[in-house]
Protein backbone atom coordinates (compact mmCIF):
# COMPACT_ATOMS: atom_id res chain seq x y z
CA UNK A 1 0.00 0.00 0.00
CA UNK A 2 0.76 3.64 -0.40
CA UNK A 3 2.94 5.54 2.17
CA UNK A 4 0.53 8.32 2.34
CA UNK A 5 -2.81 8.45 3.87
CA UNK A 6 -5.33 6.39 1.69
CA UNK A 7 -7.82 4.49 3.28
CA UNK A 8 -8.55 1.80 1.04
CA UNK A 9 -6.96 0.25 -2.04
CA UNK A 10 -9.87 1.76 -4.08
CA UNK A 11 -9.33 5.64 -2.67
CA UNK A 12 -5.27 4.98 -3.75
CA UNK A 13 -6.55 3.60 -7.39
CA UNK A 14 -8.84 6.52 -7.87
CA UNK A 15 -5.91 9.03 -6.89
CA UNK A 16 -5.42 10.95 -10.69
CA UNK A 17 -2.55 9.36 -12.91
CA UNK A 18 -0.52 12.66 -12.84
CA UNK A 19 -0.49 12.47 -8.59
CA UNK A 20 3.46 11.62 -7.52
CA UNK A 21 1.50 9.60 -4.89
CA UNK A 22 0.69 6.46 -6.35
CA UNK A 23 3.95 6.03 -6.86
CA UNK A 24 4.97 5.94 -3.59
CA UNK A 25 4.60 2.32 -1.86
CA UNK A 26 5.77 0.75 1.85
CA UNK A 27 8.57 -1.38 1.64
CA UNK A 28 7.09 -4.66 1.96
CA UNK A 29 4.16 -3.68 -0.26
CA UNK A 30 6.56 -2.52 -3.40
CA UNK A 31 8.75 -5.80 -2.95
CA UNK A 32 5.85 -7.41 -4.03
CA UNK A 33 4.76 -5.22 -6.25
CA UNK A 34 8.33 -6.08 -7.94
CA UNK A 35 8.18 -9.96 -7.94
CA UNK A 36 4.66 -9.24 -9.86
CA UNK A 37 6.69 -6.88 -12.64
CA UNK A 38 9.66 -9.11 -12.53
CA UNK A 39 7.07 -12.24 -13.74
CA UNK A 40 6.32 -9.72 -16.64
CA UNK A 41 9.53 -9.66 -17.97
CA UNK A 42 10.04 -6.16 -16.94
CA UNK A 43 14.00 -5.08 -16.11
CA UNK A 44 13.73 -3.52 -12.82
CA UNK A 45 16.68 -0.95 -11.89
CA UNK A 46 17.22 0.14 -8.51
CA UNK A 47 18.64 3.15 -7.11
CA UNK A 48 19.01 3.95 -3.22
CA UNK A 49 20.28 7.19 -1.22
CA UNK A 50 19.27 10.08 0.56
CA UNK A 51 17.95 12.92 -2.26
CA UNK A 52 17.97 15.37 0.48
CA UNK A 53 18.05 18.42 -1.92
CA UNK A 54 17.12 17.22 -5.22
CA UNK A 55 19.19 18.67 -7.98
CA UNK A 56 19.86 18.30 -11.23
CA UNK A 57 23.20 15.89 -10.73
CA UNK A 58 19.92 13.11 -9.21
CA UNK A 59 17.57 14.34 -12.09
CA UNK A 60 20.83 13.24 -14.77
CA UNK A 61 21.75 10.23 -12.35
CA UNK A 62 18.27 8.54 -12.47
CA UNK A 63 17.28 9.47 -15.93
CA UNK A 64 20.92 7.35 -16.89
CA UNK A 65 19.15 4.91 -14.16
CA UNK A 66 15.83 4.05 -16.49
CA UNK A 67 18.22 3.51 -19.72
CA UNK A 68 19.20 0.44 -17.95
CA UNK A 69 16.16 -1.73 -17.48
CA UNK A 70 12.07 -0.77 -18.04
CA UNK A 71 11.40 -0.22 -14.37
CA UNK A 72 12.81 2.18 -12.13
CA UNK A 73 12.69 1.26 -8.48
CA UNK A 74 14.17 4.45 -5.76
CA UNK A 75 14.64 4.04 -2.21
CA UNK A 76 15.47 6.39 0.24
CA UNK A 77 17.11 6.36 3.54
CA UNK A 78 14.88 7.07 6.07
CA UNK A 79 15.25 10.16 8.81
CA UNK A 80 17.02 8.25 11.81
CA UNK A 81 19.40 6.52 9.45
CA UNK A 82 20.82 9.69 7.89
CA UNK A 83 24.45 10.40 8.98
CA UNK A 84 25.67 13.69 7.53
CA UNK A 85 25.98 15.32 10.20
CA UNK A 86 24.01 18.77 11.70
CA UNK A 87 20.89 19.62 10.26
CA UNK A 88 20.71 16.51 7.57
CA UNK A 89 18.56 15.44 6.55
CA UNK A 90 17.44 19.40 5.08
CA UNK A 91 13.95 17.63 4.11
CA UNK A 92 11.19 15.00 5.61
CA UNK A 93 11.58 11.29 4.36
CA UNK A 94 8.31 11.73 3.07
CA UNK A 95 8.85 15.14 1.24
CA UNK A 96 12.46 13.66 -0.75
CA UNK A 97 9.74 10.70 -1.44
CA UNK A 98 7.33 13.22 -3.40
CA UNK A 99 10.21 14.97 -4.82
CA UNK A 100 11.72 11.84 -6.40
CA UNK A 101 8.04 10.24 -7.09
CA UNK A 102 7.23 13.38 -9.10
CA UNK A 103 9.83 12.79 -11.87
CA UNK A 104 8.82 11.27 -15.06
CA UNK A 105 11.50 8.43 -15.16
CA UNK A 106 10.80 7.24 -12.22
CA UNK A 107 7.87 4.30 -11.35
CA UNK A 108 8.33 3.21 -7.85
CA UNK A 109 9.23 4.97 -4.59
CA UNK A 110 9.65 3.80 -1.05
CA UNK A 111 11.26 4.92 2.12
CA UNK A 112 13.53 2.45 3.62
CA UNK A 113 13.90 1.32 7.59
CA UNK A 114 16.74 -0.09 7.07
CA UNK A 115 20.50 1.25 7.78
CA UNK A 116 22.25 0.71 4.63
CA UNK A 117 20.74 -0.71 0.96
CA UNK A 118 21.99 -3.97 1.32
CA UNK A 119 18.42 -5.05 3.12
CA UNK A 120 16.87 -3.29 0.14
CA UNK A 121 18.84 -4.92 -2.71
CA UNK A 122 17.63 -8.39 -0.81
CA UNK A 123 13.94 -7.44 -0.91
CA UNK A 124 13.54 -5.62 -3.88
CA UNK A 125 16.08 -8.31 -6.69
CA UNK A 126 16.81 -5.63 -8.91
CA UNK A 127 18.59 -6.80 -12.20
CA UNK A 128 20.65 -3.59 -12.38
CA UNK A 129 21.68 -2.00 -9.18
CA UNK A 130 22.74 1.87 -9.48
CA UNK A 131 25.37 3.90 -8.04
CA UNK A 132 26.32 7.76 -9.28
CA UNK A 133 29.89 9.20 -10.26
CA UNK A 134 30.91 9.05 -6.87
CA UNK A 135 31.39 5.59 -7.14
CA UNK A 136 34.05 5.13 -9.48
CA UNK A 137 36.57 4.76 -7.38
CA UNK A 138 35.76 2.85 -4.61
CA UNK A 139 38.15 3.61 -2.21
CA UNK A 140 37.10 6.31 -1.41
CA UNK A 141 33.66 4.95 -0.27
CA UNK A 142 34.75 5.61 3.63
CA UNK A 143 31.46 3.40 4.51
CA UNK A 144 32.67 0.36 2.81
CA UNK A 145 28.98 -0.13 1.73
CA UNK A 146 29.53 0.05 -2.06
CA UNK A 147 31.30 -3.27 -1.69
CA UNK A 148 28.53 -4.55 0.26
CA UNK A 149 25.93 -3.56 -2.45
CA UNK A 150 27.56 -4.95 -4.93
CA UNK A 151 27.78 -8.50 -3.27
CA UNK A 152 23.96 -8.22 -2.31
CA UNK A 153 23.32 -7.27 -6.00
CA UNK A 154 25.10 -10.31 -7.54
CA UNK A 155 23.91 -12.54 -4.61
CA UNK A 156 20.19 -12.09 -6.54
CA UNK A 157 21.73 -12.20 -9.68
CA UNK A 158 21.90 -8.92 -10.84
CA UNK A 159 24.54 -6.62 -11.33
CA UNK A 160 25.94 -3.50 -10.51
CA UNK A 161 26.42 -0.03 -12.60
CA UNK A 162 28.07 3.43 -12.32
CA UNK A 163 26.47 6.22 -14.08
CA UNK A 164 28.79 8.74 -15.36
CA UNK A 165 27.13 12.30 -15.81
CA UNK A 166 28.44 15.18 -14.23
CA UNK A 167 28.46 14.99 -10.18
CA UNK A 168 26.68 17.42 -7.81
CA UNK A 169 26.64 17.47 -4.19
CA UNK A 170 23.15 17.68 -2.11
CA UNK A 171 25.16 18.65 1.06
CA UNK A 172 28.10 21.33 -1.02
CA UNK A 173 24.38 22.93 -1.87
CA UNK A 174 22.97 22.64 1.45
CA UNK A 175 26.25 23.95 3.22
CA UNK A 176 26.19 27.04 0.42
CA UNK A 177 22.79 28.19 0.59
CA UNK A 178 21.18 26.56 3.67
CA UNK A 179 23.32 26.99 6.26
CA UNK A 180 22.84 24.14 9.84
CA UNK A 181 25.32 27.00 10.94
CA UNK A 182 25.69 30.61 12.45
CA UNK A 183 28.50 32.99 10.81
CA UNK A 184 30.91 32.09 13.47
CA UNK A 185 30.86 28.01 12.49
CA UNK A 186 30.51 29.24 8.93
CA UNK A 187 34.06 30.92 9.20
CA UNK A 188 35.87 28.57 11.23
CA UNK A 189 34.62 25.65 8.54
CA UNK A 190 35.88 27.76 5.66
CA UNK A 191 39.17 28.34 7.66
CA UNK A 192 39.45 24.72 7.89
CA UNK A 193 38.53 24.01 4.66
CA UNK A 194 41.81 26.64 3.53
CA UNK A 195 43.89 24.31 5.25
CA UNK A 196 42.69 20.69 4.70
CA UNK A 197 40.23 18.53 2.46
CA UNK A 198 37.96 16.23 3.86
CA UNK A 199 40.33 13.39 2.17
CA UNK A 200 43.48 14.75 3.75
CA UNK A 201 41.72 14.94 7.47
CA UNK A 202 40.24 11.42 7.39
CA UNK A 203 44.02 10.29 6.20
CA UNK A 204 45.16 11.69 9.51
CA UNK A 205 42.01 9.77 10.94
CA UNK A 206 43.09 6.34 9.40
CA UNK A 207 46.12 6.56 11.63
CA UNK A 208 44.41 5.55 14.54
CA UNK A 209 43.13 2.09 12.86
CA UNK A 210 46.42 0.80 14.01
CA UNK A 211 46.58 1.92 17.84
CA UNK A 212 46.22 -0.50 20.33
CA UNK A 213 44.88 1.14 23.27
CA UNK A 214 44.58 0.58 27.20
CA UNK A 215 41.51 1.84 29.32
CA UNK A 216 41.75 2.26 32.23
CA UNK A 217 38.84 3.04 34.42
CA UNK A 218 35.84 2.87 36.93
CA UNK A 219 33.12 0.67 35.38
CA UNK A 220 29.24 2.62 35.67
CA UNK A 221 26.35 1.67 34.79
CA UNK A 222 24.24 4.88 33.92
CA UNK A 223 20.43 4.14 34.35
CA UNK A 224 17.71 6.23 33.46
CA UNK A 225 14.55 5.95 35.32
CA UNK A 226 11.71 7.74 33.38
CA UNK A 227 8.48 8.83 35.30
CA UNK A 228 4.80 10.84 34.76
CA UNK A 229 4.13 13.69 36.67
CA UNK A 230 1.07 12.70 38.99
CA UNK A 231 0.97 16.03 40.98
CA UNK A 232 1.14 16.91 45.20
CA UNK A 233 1.20 14.05 47.52
CA UNK A 234 -2.19 14.72 49.34
CA UNK A 235 -0.75 14.81 52.70
CA UNK A 236 2.99 15.85 52.35
CA UNK A 237 4.64 18.33 50.39
CA UNK A 238 6.12 15.86 47.99
CA UNK A 239 5.60 15.71 44.23
CA UNK A 240 4.60 12.46 43.22
CA UNK A 241 5.72 10.57 40.14
CA UNK A 242 4.13 7.18 38.39
CA UNK A 243 7.07 4.97 37.04
CA UNK A 244 7.18 4.84 33.26
CA UNK A 245 10.39 2.86 32.60
CA UNK A 246 14.18 1.80 33.27
CA UNK A 247 16.60 1.91 30.21
CA UNK A 248 20.87 0.89 31.28
CA UNK A 249 24.00 1.98 29.49
CA UNK A 250 27.13 0.91 30.01
CA UNK A 251 29.23 4.12 31.04
CA UNK A 252 32.50 5.51 32.79
CA UNK A 253 35.55 3.37 31.41
CA UNK A 254 33.02 1.28 29.48
CA UNK A 255 31.56 3.69 27.05
CA UNK A 256 35.04 5.45 26.20
CA UNK A 257 35.99 1.55 25.24
CA UNK A 258 33.27 1.25 23.18
CA UNK A 259 33.83 4.76 21.72
CA UNK A 260 37.46 3.84 20.56
CA UNK A 261 36.52 0.19 19.42
CA UNK A 262 35.37 0.86 15.79
CA UNK A 263 38.71 3.23 15.34
CA UNK A 264 41.61 1.47 16.68
CA UNK A 265 42.88 -1.73 15.88
CA UNK A 266 42.37 -3.28 19.61
CA UNK A 267 41.24 -1.99 22.70
CA UNK A 268 42.31 -3.60 26.31
CA UNK A 269 40.46 -2.29 29.00
CA UNK A 270 40.77 -2.76 32.84
CA UNK A 271 38.34 -1.72 35.23
CA UNK A 272 36.27 -3.17 38.10
CA UNK A 273 33.03 -4.59 39.34
CA UNK A 274 31.92 -5.13 42.51
CA UNK A 275 31.58 -8.66 44.49
CA UNK A 276 28.43 -7.76 45.70
CA UNK A 277 25.64 -7.35 42.35
CA UNK A 278 28.44 -7.24 39.87
CA UNK A 279 26.08 -7.34 36.44
CA UNK A 280 29.20 -9.04 34.97
CA UNK A 281 27.50 -10.54 32.28
CA UNK A 282 25.14 -7.36 31.47
CA UNK A 283 28.25 -5.61 31.29
CA UNK A 284 30.55 -8.24 28.77
CA UNK A 285 27.03 -8.17 26.81
CA UNK A 286 27.32 -4.27 26.61
CA UNK A 287 30.91 -3.81 25.26
CA UNK A 288 31.75 -3.77 21.70
CA UNK A 289 33.31 -7.27 20.76
CA UNK A 290 36.78 -5.72 19.97
CA UNK A 291 36.87 -4.55 23.72
CA UNK A 292 38.68 -6.79 26.01
CA UNK A 293 37.63 -6.80 29.55
CA UNK A 294 39.83 -7.45 33.30
CA UNK A 295 37.95 -7.27 36.08
CA UNK A 296 39.39 -6.30 39.42
CA UNK A 297 36.49 -7.88 42.12
CA UNK A 298 36.41 -5.45 45.05
CA UNK A 299 34.85 -6.53 48.06
CA UNK A 300 31.80 -5.51 49.77
CA UNK A 301 30.84 -3.26 47.09
CA UNK A 302 28.41 -2.80 44.65
CA UNK A 303 29.15 -2.50 40.36
CA UNK A 304 28.47 1.53 40.62
CA UNK A 305 25.60 1.93 39.23
CA UNK A 306 24.15 5.82 38.72
CA UNK A 307 20.46 5.83 38.48
CA UNK A 308 18.61 9.13 36.93
CA UNK A 309 15.40 10.07 37.59
CA UNK A 310 13.76 11.88 34.15
CA UNK A 311 10.13 13.64 33.69
CA UNK A 312 9.48 11.38 30.85
CA UNK A 313 7.57 14.04 28.36
CA UNK A 314 10.20 16.67 28.81
CA UNK A 315 13.49 14.36 29.23
CA UNK A 316 14.34 16.88 32.19
CA UNK A 317 16.41 15.07 34.55
CA UNK A 318 14.85 15.69 38.27
CA UNK A 319 17.63 14.40 40.72
CA UNK A 320 20.05 11.24 40.34
CA UNK A 321 21.10 8.60 43.68
CA UNK A 322 24.35 7.02 43.27
CA UNK A 323 24.83 3.22 44.45
CA UNK A 324 28.68 3.54 44.87
CA UNK A 325 31.52 2.74 47.23
CA UNK A 326 34.17 4.83 46.82
CA UNK A 327 36.59 3.93 49.44
CA UNK A 328 39.68 2.65 47.81
CA UNK A 329 40.90 -0.79 47.18
CA UNK A 330 42.11 -3.38 49.50
CA UNK A 331 45.95 -3.71 48.87
CA UNK A 332 45.48 -6.84 47.85
CA UNK A 333 43.10 -5.46 45.01
CA UNK A 334 45.27 -2.32 44.39
CA UNK A 335 47.87 -4.70 43.59
CA UNK A 336 45.90 -6.76 41.32
CA UNK A 337 45.19 -3.48 39.48
CA UNK A 338 48.64 -2.78 39.09
CA UNK A 339 49.87 -5.88 37.86
CA UNK A 340 47.01 -6.43 35.17
CA UNK A 341 48.04 -2.35 34.49
CA UNK A 342 51.56 -3.17 34.10
CA UNK A 343 51.04 -6.72 31.93
CA UNK A 344 49.30 -4.48 29.25
CA UNK A 345 51.42 -1.82 29.17
CA UNK A 346 54.17 -3.08 27.35
CA UNK A 347 51.83 -3.83 23.99
CA UNK A 348 50.14 -0.63 24.29
CA UNK A 349 50.74 2.07 21.60
CA UNK A 350 48.50 4.58 24.29
CA UNK A 351 46.80 4.47 27.83
CA UNK A 352 43.58 6.28 28.39
CA UNK A 353 42.69 6.64 32.03
CA UNK A 354 39.42 7.89 32.65
CA UNK A 355 39.79 8.71 36.31
CA UNK A 356 35.84 8.92 37.44
CA UNK A 357 37.33 9.39 41.46
CA UNK A 358 35.37 6.67 43.01
CA UNK A 359 38.14 5.29 44.21
CA UNK A 360 39.62 2.79 41.86
CA UNK A 361 42.61 4.85 40.90
CA UNK A 362 44.69 5.59 44.26
CA UNK A 363 48.33 6.61 44.10
CA UNK A 364 50.36 3.22 43.66
CA UNK A 365 48.25 2.98 40.38
CA UNK A 366 48.69 6.58 39.39
CA UNK A 367 52.47 6.52 40.30
CA UNK A 368 52.82 3.55 37.77
CA UNK A 369 50.67 4.82 34.64
CA UNK A 370 52.58 7.89 35.07
CA UNK A 371 55.85 6.24 35.36
CA UNK A 372 55.22 3.71 32.40
CA UNK A 373 56.55 5.65 29.59
CA UNK A 374 53.59 4.76 27.85
CA UNK A 375 51.52 7.52 25.99
CA UNK A 376 49.19 8.67 29.08
CA UNK A 377 46.15 10.50 28.41
CA UNK A 378 44.28 11.71 31.46
CA UNK A 379 40.51 12.67 32.75
CA UNK A 380 39.93 13.78 36.01
CA UNK A 381 36.32 13.91 35.96
CA UNK A 382 34.58 15.99 38.95
CA UNK A 383 31.19 14.85 39.64
CA UNK A 384 29.06 14.75 43.11
CA UNK A 385 30.99 12.28 44.52
CA UNK A 386 34.38 13.87 44.49
CA UNK A 387 33.92 17.57 43.79
CA UNK A 388 36.16 18.83 46.99
CA UNK A 389 39.04 16.81 46.43
CA UNK A 390 39.43 15.17 43.17
CA UNK A 391 42.16 16.74 40.95
CA UNK A 392 44.42 16.46 37.27
CA UNK A 393 47.01 17.16 39.50
CA UNK A 394 46.84 13.92 41.12
CA UNK A 395 49.22 12.42 38.07
CA UNK A 396 52.87 13.77 37.67
CA UNK A 397 53.38 13.12 34.93
CA UNK A 398 50.76 12.46 30.96
CA UNK A 399 51.02 13.18 27.47
CA UNK A 400 47.87 14.51 26.85
CA UNK A 401 45.22 16.18 29.16
CA UNK A 402 41.50 16.26 28.08
CA UNK A 403 38.71 18.13 30.97
CA UNK A 404 36.37 20.73 31.02
CA UNK A 405 37.20 24.04 31.74
CA UNK A 406 35.58 23.97 35.36
CA UNK A 407 37.70 20.55 35.90
CA UNK A 408 40.80 23.39 34.97
CA UNK A 409 39.47 25.94 37.52
CA UNK A 410 38.97 23.59 40.61
CA UNK A 411 42.59 22.45 40.42
CA UNK A 412 43.65 26.20 40.20
CA UNK A 413 41.32 27.09 43.07
CA UNK A 414 40.94 29.50 40.50
CA UNK A 415 37.42 31.33 39.12
CA UNK A 416 38.49 34.34 37.36
CA UNK A 417 41.92 34.14 35.97
CA UNK A 418 41.67 33.79 31.83
CA UNK A 419 42.37 30.25 30.84
CA UNK A 420 45.81 30.08 28.92
CA UNK A 421 47.74 31.06 31.79
CA UNK A 422 46.12 28.31 33.92
CA UNK A 423 47.19 25.57 31.57
CA UNK A 424 50.13 26.80 31.60
CA UNK A 425 51.17 26.57 34.69
CA UNK A 426 48.87 23.40 34.80
CA UNK A 427 51.46 22.04 32.47
CA UNK A 428 54.32 22.34 34.09
CA UNK A 429 52.95 21.51 37.44
CA UNK A 430 52.54 17.75 35.79
CA UNK A 431 54.92 17.80 32.70
CA UNK A 432 52.16 17.56 30.21
CA UNK A 433 52.22 19.85 26.80
CA UNK A 434 48.74 19.31 25.07
CA UNK A 435 45.49 19.97 26.75
CA UNK A 436 42.20 19.80 24.98
CA UNK A 437 40.14 22.25 27.27
CA UNK A 438 36.17 21.52 26.68
CA UNK A 439 33.91 24.37 27.05
CA UNK A 440 30.26 23.24 26.57
CA UNK A 441 28.60 25.45 23.76
CA UNK A 442 31.65 27.31 23.82
CA UNK A 443 33.59 24.58 21.60
CA UNK A 444 36.61 23.18 22.80
CA UNK A 445 40.46 25.42 23.23
CA UNK A 446 43.26 22.82 22.65
CA UNK A 447 46.87 24.05 23.56
CA UNK A 448 50.33 21.98 22.49
CA UNK A 449 53.79 23.43 21.98
CA UNK A 450 52.68 24.17 18.25
CA UNK A 451 50.23 26.87 19.54
CA UNK A 452 46.37 27.16 20.51
CA UNK A 453 43.63 26.27 18.51
CA UNK A 454 40.17 27.35 19.43
CA UNK A 455 37.12 25.16 17.63
CA UNK A 456 33.41 26.44 17.87
CA UNK A 457 30.63 23.60 18.85
CA UNK A 458 29.13 22.15 16.01
CA UNK A 459 26.05 20.65 18.41
CA UNK A 460 22.98 21.62 16.45
CA UNK A 461 20.57 19.35 18.44
CA UNK A 462 21.36 18.75 22.21
CA UNK A 463 19.38 15.56 23.64
CA UNK A 464 21.66 14.48 26.35
CA UNK A 465 25.30 16.65 27.35
CA UNK A 466 26.07 13.44 29.66
CA UNK A 467 28.58 11.08 28.47
CA UNK A 468 30.14 13.45 25.79
CA UNK A 469 33.09 14.33 28.00
CA UNK A 470 34.04 10.30 27.65
CA UNK A 471 33.62 10.37 23.95
CA UNK A 472 35.29 13.31 23.53
CA UNK A 473 38.58 12.38 25.38
CA UNK A 474 38.31 8.70 23.88
CA UNK A 475 38.60 9.53 20.35
CA UNK A 476 41.19 12.78 20.70
CA UNK A 477 43.54 10.16 23.01
CA UNK A 478 43.93 8.66 19.75
CA UNK A 479 44.03 11.50 17.99
CA UNK A 480 47.04 13.26 19.72
CA UNK A 481 48.52 9.11 20.48
CA UNK A 482 48.69 9.65 16.51
CA UNK A 483 50.48 12.93 16.33
CA UNK A 484 48.26 14.80 14.40
CA UNK A 485 47.88 18.02 13.81
CA UNK A 486 46.09 20.17 16.82
CA UNK A 487 43.59 22.32 14.63
CA UNK A 488 42.53 19.04 13.17
CA UNK A 489 41.94 17.55 17.12
CA UNK A 490 40.08 20.35 17.95
CA UNK A 491 37.99 19.89 15.11
CA UNK A 492 37.49 16.05 15.89
CA UNK A 493 36.18 16.90 19.10
CA UNK A 494 33.83 18.92 18.43
CA UNK A 495 32.54 16.27 15.90
CA UNK A 496 32.32 13.86 18.59
CA UNK A 497 30.78 15.92 20.80
CA UNK A 498 27.97 17.21 18.37
CA UNK A 499 27.39 13.37 17.61
CA UNK A 500 27.19 12.71 21.32
CA UNK A 501 25.10 14.72 22.67
CA UNK A 502 22.16 13.77 19.91
CA UNK A 503 21.42 10.71 21.74
CA UNK A 504 20.38 9.21 25.53
CA UNK A 505 23.60 9.07 27.91
CA UNK A 506 25.35 6.36 26.55
CA UNK A 507 22.64 4.42 24.40
CA UNK A 508 25.12 3.95 21.36
CA UNK A 509 28.69 4.88 21.18
CA UNK A 510 30.15 6.63 18.33
CA UNK A 511 31.29 5.03 15.50
CA UNK A 512 33.87 5.42 13.16
CA UNK A 513 31.91 5.31 9.92
CA UNK A 514 29.45 8.06 10.37
CA UNK A 515 32.27 10.48 12.37
CA UNK A 516 34.01 10.14 8.44
CA UNK A 517 30.75 10.78 7.12
CA UNK A 518 30.34 14.12 8.81
CA UNK A 519 33.63 15.69 8.46
CA UNK A 520 33.01 14.97 4.64
CA UNK A 521 29.22 16.49 4.77
CA UNK A 522 30.88 19.29 6.70
CA UNK A 523 33.57 20.04 4.81
CA UNK A 524 31.80 19.97 0.69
Amino acid sequence: MTMLSYSSPDEWAARPKSDPAEKIFDLDSLAARITTVKLSGARVVHAHGVFDLLHLGHIRHLRSAKKYGDVLVVTITEDRHVNKGPGRPAFSELHRAEQIAALEDVDYVAISRFPSAVEVITAIRPDVYIKGPDYQVKADDVSGGIDREETAVLAVGGRLEITDDVAFSSSALLNQYFPAFGPEVQSYVRGLKERYTSAEILGHLARLEELRIVVVGETILDEYTYVDQMGKSAKEPVLAMRYSRSETYPGGALAVANHLASFCKSIELVTYVGTSDPQENFIRRGLNTKVRPNFVYKSGSPTIVKRRYVEATLGTKLFEVYHINDAPLAEREEDELCALVDARLHNADAVVVADFGHGFLGKRSRDLLSNSGRFLAVNTQINAANVRFHAISNYARADYVCINESEVRLDARDRVTPLEPLVADLSKRISCDHFLVTRGSLGVEFFSPEGSFCAPSLASTVVDRMGAGDAVLAITSACVAAKIPGDIVAFVANVVGAQKVKVVGNSSAVERVPTLKFIETLLK
